[in-house]
């Protein structure tokens, strides 16, 4: 499919032939949410961590005697009943990262792409380039382009005075091709590649 392609001034500077294999894919929900989940499940620290009866440092024999007391017996201190005692079945620190095949996670952002172009918010942007790292000029473009949350995907490498730029500005991302990843994609409004980004999500996903 053919697309427009424009500049940082919003100037068109010519058209880009799409890969249907990569942007009119079938958009698949399901599996989305399984890579979204993959995504944000691997990045939990799991630091939670509630000490159990074996870890609670108290004298852990009989609290009191077995009768005479008119208290409900007891056969330790530290039972999670007794205030003080271990918590029964509480978080402990561990990975809450799971697998994910690798075909899945291609399909994953074949359908976050063609997802973004099919709602009409796929832009292809000539260069993403500046002279200088000015966030105030870079802010003027924005605006001109009305993106307000929006993920930019370069090619291998990220033009150094645009990322710097973009930085200091709320609700614009700037990424490789390389970390181009469907939970980035699907949380902005926007998804601006860039043509060498386009070149190398093709070679990536093909």
């Amino acid at each position: 499919m053919q697309c427009d392609v424009i500049t940082l001034a919003n100037k068109k500077t010519g058209t880009i032939e799409l890969d249907d294999a990569v942007f009119a894919f079938e958009v698949r929900r399901d599996i989305l949410a399984r890579a979204v989940n993959w995504q944000l499940a691997k990045r939990r620290a799991g630091t939670a961590h509630t000490k159990e009866r074996s870890d609670v440092k108290a004298r852990k024999g009989k609290p009191f005697r077995q009768k005479g007391t008119g208290r409900a017996r007891q056969g330790t201190s530290v039972a999670p009943q007794m205030r003080g005692g271990g918590v029964a079945f509480g978080p402990r620190t561990r990975s809450h990262a799971h697998k994910l095949p690798k075909k899945v996670r291609l399909l994953a952002l074949k359908s976050a792409l063609s997802a973004k172009q099919a709602e009409g918010k796929l832009v292809v942007l000539d260069k993403a380039k500046l002279k200088e790292a000015k966030s105030a000029v870079l802010a003027k473009h924005l605006t001109k382009l009305d993106w307000g949350r929006a993920l930019v995907i370069d090619g291998a490498e990220v033009d150094a005075n645009f990322a710097r730029a973009a930085s200091n500005i709320n609700g614009i991302d700037v990424l490789p091709s390389g970390g181009a990843n469907v939970y980035d994609i699907l949380r902005r409004d926007t998804l601006v590649l860039t043509k060498d980004g386009v070149e190398k999500l093709v070679e990536r996903l093909k």
